[in-house]
């Protein structure tokens, strides 16, 4: 898995970012602050839509939060990693799970980045 070497395939000159988060509020705020810095945005509420939504879309980033519906972030993670046509693109965990347990599980498990939400 090369991430670095990567280069986003761009719609309209946009890239598109994948929120996955079961938290409606967040993922909106998500999705309105990225569309004002112009980029292209999808969500998916659970892992197993997730994983069909990357499929389907093929995003240029993921926005990950581990603790999800019908499939938890790590199996997300996995199912991605272990994908020939999603390895390549980047996946920032971001999630209210306890950092000392969760960030290097998820660096471990293919996560590019690690970030606690405020709060969590």
């Amino acid at each position: 898995m090369n991430t670095e070497n990567r280069k986003p395939e761009l719609i309209n000159n946009r890239a598109k970012i994948m929120i996955v988060d079961d938290d409606t509020d967040l993922r909106m705020a998500l999705k309105l602050r990225l569309r004002a810095n112009r980029f292209e945005t999808v969500s998916a509420s659970d892992g197993y839509s997730a994983i069909a939504l990357a499929q389907k879309e093929r995003p240029d980033l993921v926005i990950l939060d581990l603790g999800l519906p019908a499939g938890d972030g790590y199996v997300v993670l996995k199912r991605m990693r272990q994908s020939d046509t999603l390895c390549d693109i980047p996946i920032i965990v971001l999630t209210a799970r306890d950092p000392q347990t969760n960030e290097d599980r998820s660096l471990d498990a293919g996560a590019t980045a690690f970030f606690s939400k405020a709060g969590g």
